[in-house]
């Protein structure tokens, strides 16, 4: 059975840029950090832990995301390197205008190695341009694989529509998620030729994919 999932890309088009523009905090800012603490030995400590992080990030000398965290820490020696965000995450994404057009938002984060990513608790985006939210407990991002990924429950909303299933997969081709699968999907859209939405039946014993 196939189902369109074009509810669920439309949100998560933009959660690849998000979070590789997170990643340019560490890889191009040489500023210290606020409120730091260098340690002697590393091999198991962080590097650096700051506090109160309130960073704009700049994309092609524009200004385009905003971070804020409680805590950032910083491990260099560990395998491999990882940077923590353990009391929450919170990422947006500004328009020309300096408003929050996009954010996500996590109780827990974790960056490997600046390729790999991982939200968990409470994870939640809102495009706010477009109306659609996301809501799971758990979230990857491989950016060598282009996988976007969670084993947890995922719920979808746009208007007029609406998914949601026990996990989802998705191959992240130009920054856009294609080829998408979600397991024991329910909820409702339109159909084409129709304007009233339609209940999406599902068959828990089977997947539903859709290449885009």
């Amino acid at each position: 059975m196939h189902v369109s999932l074009r509810t669920a890309s439309l949100s998560l088009l933009a959660l690849p840029v998000l979070l590789a523009g997170l990643g340019l905090l560490a890889a191009c800012t040489n500023e210290a950090p606020p409120m730091s603490q260098l340690t002697a030995q590393r091999d198991s400590l962080p590097l650096m832990t700051t506090y109160g992080v309130s960073k704009l990030i700049s994309d092609s000398g524009v200004m385009r995301y905003r971070i804020i965290a409680e805590e950032w820490r910083m491990y260099d020696k560990t395998k491999p390197p990882r940077q923590v965000f353990p009391k929450g995450i919170f990422l947006q994404r500004l328009d020309k205008a300096m408003l929050t057009d996009f954010y996500i938002t996590a109780d827990t984060a974790w960056c490997y190695d600046e390729r790999k990513w991982h939200l968990k608790g409470h994870v939640y985006m809102e495009d706010k341009q477009k109306g659609t939210r996301v809501k799971t407990d758990e979230l990857y991002w491989d950016m060598q694989q282009h996988l976007l990924s969670s084993d947890c429950y995922t719920h979808v909303w746009q208007p007029g529509e609406e998914l949601e299933g026990d996990r989802f997969r998705a191959k992240v081709v130009g920054n856009e998620p294609t080829q998408y699968h979600i397991w024991n999907a329910k909820g409702y859209m339109p159909r084409p030729e129709d304007k009233n939405p339609q209940p999406a039946k599902t068959d828990t014993a089977k997947t539903d994919t859709l290449h885009r």
